[in-house]
């Protein structure tokens, strides 16, 4: 009697959850930062994300080895070096998401 309740609970938690996860997806977001934003972003975020990236690459080569022969190094390449050269040079300036703003897509 107590599974039955426990595995209908936990099927109405998990339907809400996909229900609540495609609505957050409908939505595509537009920022417009602000120049405090901007700012700190240059000065600040974008510095320490080229010294992410540099490091990141810095790892990557070392654990190469390792990663080669564990069967992941393109997932390590895409998480050390790959993420963090997205955030520092391909993010418009005072976003939060990577990428590029749909504005630039569409002129290219």
């Amino acid at each position: 009697m107590i599974s039955r309740i426990s595995r209908a609970i936990t099927m109405t938690l998990a339907l809400s959850l996909m229900a609540f996860a495609s609505i957050g997806h409908a939505n595509t977001l537009e920022e417009e930062p602000s120049a405090l934003a901007m700012t700190g972003d240059a000065l600040i975020a974008r510095p320490l994300l080229l010294v992410t990236t540099v490091v990141g690459s810095a790892v990557y080569l070392v654990s190469l080895p390792f990663s080669l022969l564990g069967g992941n190094a393109a997932e390590a390449g895409e998480t050390l070096v790959v993420g963090p050269a997205k955030a520092t040079f391909v993010r418009c300036l005072g976003c939060t998401t990577s990428g590029r703003k749909p504005e630039a897509i569409a002129q290219e």
